[in-house]
């Protein structure tokens, strides 16, 4: 989570009266514990009086993110920073929330120049080494976090960050330390609950039971602790096999989550439907050969994509580069240079623009082909671009990542998934999911030698017909290694990071222990209810 730090220097305060100084202090205050309707109760009160003042703006800004509003955001630190261009914290602002909005390299620029005007500033440096992460920049996101953990040890955030990074190592037992290290500091640190929550080698108790309860009631847990809580709370219960206790803390959890932001359902079928239309029929793009060196791997979360990059980065050919985000950058840079949204501008693109394009996402992911030739891109979202990468990367292959869909779901509702607002509610995962199906069932259709479908059970049940079946379409030769994929040793930054390191597993579904609970989900799925499915069986 990016943050924004409540600091408010005398010199940011100027030329406000002393009523609207306590009113910035309690605005900043509800803006860091996540409260979004007590700090929009600040905010709009400072606006009627001071609509131009800087720190007034800053804060305009931090409830607008907050609420999910970016564009608005951005556009309202703009202004501010008009104002006080050499402000780090304005920049800080600004960077964490333009990397809400994906745009990872402008976010990067502001927090770094943030971090030049003031190397002291640790809420910076924290973002700085968030956002670098979210770039799989893993060894300049450790330093910077680093560097915010030195500056301010109490940097909670920045040390839990830190232990996720030992994890995808391997290092199980030091991130365990330091998650229980952080808990005994400051116990409602939600995200320590949830690292240790989330280790499959870990299972809580009913003495860690009662301290997240404990941990939750407390007047210091922002919105934010309260929600990762809840997650690490739910899973604890459904360890202990309270089923019922773990799906009504969830729905606690997703409920506090889905007022700060809202999903839009029919907007996102409508982007959908835009986006399968631009592409039909198949635009004229770039030279046939262009971007034989990519791999996509698209899917729902949830769905094994990891595996399925695990499995692939087992060949000597290939790296597995991680959740990348370097199509949708390169596609939001021509949306910049155009000045449209994607995909209005699609029909004014010939075939040399696509070759631009291709060539730019090539020319950004070159790192990943320094050791080997071929390399994993396997940022899920994807597939909403699957006609954008035919035109823009012809040789690529893409893979799709298939589960059951009330397993797909169910799991997306239990983890806790940044950013994925659609997770929240069973209407909203239903309505998801089939926004996902119909679009990659169109795109398989319409570029069958390009797209291939793999089914996680398939290869859970068939593992090396599967795995076999993966490579060749991917025009690899077989190789051993591929099916020991869990002895290749790589850092994994993904919720399954501990599973891919296991031989493969065939207890991971879920949704049968829950039996009838589940059957609001499956409604909506348009599946039968449990009782029925069962003796259909």
């Amino acid at each position: 989570m990016t943050r924004i730090a409540p600091a408010t220097p005398a010199s940011r305060l100027h030329g406000l009266s002393q009523a609207a100084i306590r009113g910035v202090v309690a605005a900043a205050q509800a803006l860091e514990l996540g409260r979004a309707d007590e700090a929009d109760h600040h905010v709009i009160g400072l606006l009627a009086m001071y609509p131009d003042h800087p720190e007034v703006l800053r804060l305009l800004a931090g409830a607008q993110s907050l609420r999910g509003q970016f564009p608005e955001a951005i556009a309202t630190l703009q202004r501010a920073i008009a104002l006080r261009p050499h402000d780090a914290l304005y920049l800080n602002t600004l960077g964490s929330t333009r990397s809400n909005t994906f745009d990872y390299d402008g976010a990067i620029a502001d927090l770094r120049r943030a971090v030049e005007l003031d190397p002291g500033l640790a809420v910076a440096w924290y973002n700085l080494g968030l956002v670098l992460m979210r770039s799989m920049r893993v060894e300049e996101s450790a330093a910077a976090l680093r560097r915010a953990v030195a500056l301010k040890p109490d940097e909670f955030s920045a040390r839990v960050i830190l232990a996720d990074m030992l994890r995808a190592e391997g290092r199980s037992d030091e991130a365990l330390a330091e998650y229980r290290r952080v808990l005994k500091q400051r116990p409602e640190t939600g995200m320590a609950w949830w690292g240790l929550a989330d280790m499959k080698t870990l299972r809580l108790g009913t003495a860690e039971i009662a301290q997240m309860q404990r941990a939750m009631q407390q007047s210091s847990a922002s919105e934010a602790d309260r929600i990762a809580t809840g997650f690490a709370l739910a899973k604890a219960f459904d360890d202990e096999g309270r089923f019922a206790e773990s799906l009504r803390t969830l729905e606690q959890a997703n409920a506090r989550a889905r007022q700060r932001q809202r999903w839009n359902a029919p907007a996102h079928a409508a982007s959908v439907d835009a986006a399968l239309a631009a592409f039909t029929p198949p635009r004229a793009g770039a030279v046939a050969a262009l971007g034989t060196e990519a791999i996509f791997i698209v899917s729902l979360p949830r769905s094994g994509s990891t595996l399925i990059e695990q499995v692939l980065a087992s060949h000597s050919q290939v790296d597995g580069a991680g959740e990348l985000s370097d199509l949708p950058l390169v596609l939001t840079e021509e949306s910049r240079r155009r000045g449209q949204p994607f995909p209005q501008w699609v029909d004014a693109m010939r075939a040399e623009d696509w070759q631009r394009l291709g060539a730019r996402y090539l020319e950004r992911t070159a790192h990943w082909r320094e050791r080997r030739p071929r390399f994993t891109d396997k940022l899920p979202y994807n597939w909403f671009y699957i006609g954008a990468i035919r035109a823009m990367l012809p040789g690529a292959r893409i893979i799709v990542g298939r589960r059951d869909p009330l397993e797909t779901c169910f799991s997306c509702y239990r983890q806790h998934l940044a950013n994925n607002e659609y997770t929240r509610t069973f209407a909203d995962l239903a309505a998801f999911w089939r926004d996902f199906d119909r679009a990659v069932t169109y795109w398989r259709a319409l570029h069958p030698t390009h797209v291939f479908e793999n089914d996680y059970e398939r290869l859970v049940c068939e593992p090396e017909a599967t795995i076999r079946d993966l490579l060749a379409f991917c025009g690899l030769p077989f190789e051993p290694a591929c099916l020991d994929f869990h002895k290749t040793e790589r850092d994994v930054h993904t919720p399954s990071a501990m599973q891919v390191r296991e031989p493969l597993r065939r207890d991971t579904a879920r949704a049968a222990r829950y039996g009838a609970l589940l059957d609001p989900l499956r409604a909506e799925l348009g599946l039968p209810p449990f009782a029925a499915s069962t003796q259909k069986d």
